[in-house]
């Protein structure tokens, strides 16, 4: 059962109205100061999950292939693109109450929520883990930051955020089922390389979101895609090599 996606989905929808509620009541020092915490637990998920590897070699080809795939195929742009067409849908519910935000401002505003909500790196590799391993300790910790998130950018946007639960949960729970069917593929160091290729994302994450460095968070997805692979090659053909 997809415990942590429905936790997650349920967060965004409660700290929308939250936000949407109460947001005029919340200083503007407080929103600004939040994001450096938010930055600050998503990599510390990150480093948590980076200390499970098993074969570092393996988890630095695989971000290093998957980051030039991902920059070749343009992921983070059409990932864009897939949210401004969500958001379409998404904004009509909006009465057009969006405070002091032009309509182009607020539909800008309404992708960035749609992006960062639905295909970010950790919910990506969370729901993927969750479906893969069972544990939903990812996308829970991952609903802490949501809630919050939520309510500061319904300060601005509006109740028209607690939507954004609807595509995520969607896309989440076919990334839960997209990770079921992998599972009877892996072992356990399968999947300690996976969770560590997912922690670097998630690590690059948190250095975005304090703004220090912007890494391309969208385009190193596919590294989550190739690891397992690697991760099973270079145990079975690399390392006999070397050790023999």
């Amino acid at each position: 059962m997809p415990v942590g996606i429905i936790i997650n989905s349920f967060a965004i929808l409660l700290g929308g109205i939250v936000g949407g509620f109460a947001g005029h009541k919340i200083p503007s020092e407080i929103k600004t100061q939040l994001n450096l915490i938010f930055g600050l637990s998503a990599m510390m998920l990150g480093i948590t999950s980076i200390g499970l590897v098993k074969n570092i070699s393996a988890v630095i080809l695989s971000m290093i292939i998957g980051t030039i795939v991902g920059i070749s195929c343009k992921v983070g742009l059409r990932i864009n693109q897939l949210g401004q067409l969500l958001e379409r849908p998404v904004a009509r519910f909006s009465s057009g109450g969006h405070g002091e935000l032009s309509q182009e401002e607020f539909l800008m505003q309404l992708v960035t929520v749609i992006v960062l909500f639905c295909f970010s790196g950790t919910g990506i590799y969370g729901s993927l883990d969750s479906g893969m391993t069972g544990d939903h300790s990812i996308l829970i910790a991952k609903s802490i930051l949501d809630f919050f998130t939520a309510a500061i950018f319904a300060c601005n946007v509006g109740y028209v955020v607690s939507l954004v639960a609807v595509p995520q949960f969607i896309t989440f729970f076919s990334l839960y089922l997209f990770g079921t069917q992998i599972l009877p593929l892996t072992n356990p160091v399968m999947l300690a390389d996976f969770r560590a290729c997912g922690g670097m994302i998630m690590l690059a994450t948190g250095f975005r979101i304090i703004k220090v460095k912007m890494f391309p968070v969208a385009d190193m997805i596919p590294a989550m895609l190739i690891v397992i692979p690697i991760s099973w090659g270079w145990v079975n053909w690399i390392l006999p090599l070397i050790t023999g």
